[in-house]
């Protein structure tokens, strides 16, 4: 059985980075203003990575999963880069600005994440008006990202992204459109959460020991 594979260390610097980051997201939102969200994450329970945020963009807690761009970050491990300024799109239609600048410990080792998200939806509106006098086309449209504290909705919406992208259902699905799916999703991160494999297991209609098995296939784990 595959088990979930590990981009952090525990290690001392880590969780002293953390701790010197915690009242800098209080007072970078008391700078910026209502419309700005900082959100520390601890990559080494992805879950929960959610240590400490101030502001309301997102409506995420403490104890709150990461989003799927996280995810993304941490399947990329210590070759991660920062995502700086990318807008996106969330659920409920609002214009989101964000940086997502990685921590590393004294290895060089990722192990977390400071994020900025901007609302900038009045800004966006006020852009429109004005492309809208001067008859300029619309940029192309914007990705949708899900916030959510539970990591089972950010799940779903992962892999509700690539039902949409493959333009077909996923449910018992062949072998092989299954290890594509798989595939897919592992190199997105999905499988470093602990409930994973059963809410693949439930979308794509099959047991958590398929999902497992067909997890090693694509990740070339030869049976013992």
């Amino acid at each position: 059985m595959a088990a979930p594979r590990k981009n952090a260390r525990d290690d001392g610097s880590a969780d002293l980075l953390l701790d010197t980051l915690r009242p800098v997201v209080e007072g970078l939102v008391a700078t910026f203003g209502p419309n700005c969200e900082i959100v520390l994450h601890d990559y080494r329970r992805p879950d929960a990575s959610v240590v400490a945020i101030a502001g309301t963009v997102t409506s995420r807690r403490v104890g709150g999963a990461m989003s799927e761009i996280g995810l993304d970050l941490l399947a990329q491990g210590d070759t991660a880069e920062d995502k700086l300024n990318y807008i996106t799109r969330t659920a409920d239609g609002r214009t989101i600005k964000s940086s997502t600048i990685l921590l590393r410990d004294d290895t060089d080792h990722v192990f977390g994440a400071l994020c900025v998200n901007l609302d900038i939806t009045e800004l966006r509106l006020a852009v429109k008006s004005m492309r809208d006098l001067i008859g300029e086309p619309e940029p192309a449209a914007m990705p949708t990202t899900l916030f959510s504290d539970d990591i089972q909705d950010v799940l779903v919406a992962i892999i509700g992204q690539e039902e949409e992208r493959l333009g077909r259902p996923l449910a018992h699905d062949t072998r092989q459109g299954r290890l594509e799916v798989i595939k897919a999703l592992d190199s997105r991160g999905i499988f470093q959460m602990p409930r994973a494999a059963n809410v693949v297991a439930e979308h794509l209609g099959v047991s958590r020991a398929t999902v497992y098995a067909d997890l090693n296939t694509v990740r070339g784990v030869r049976a013992g």
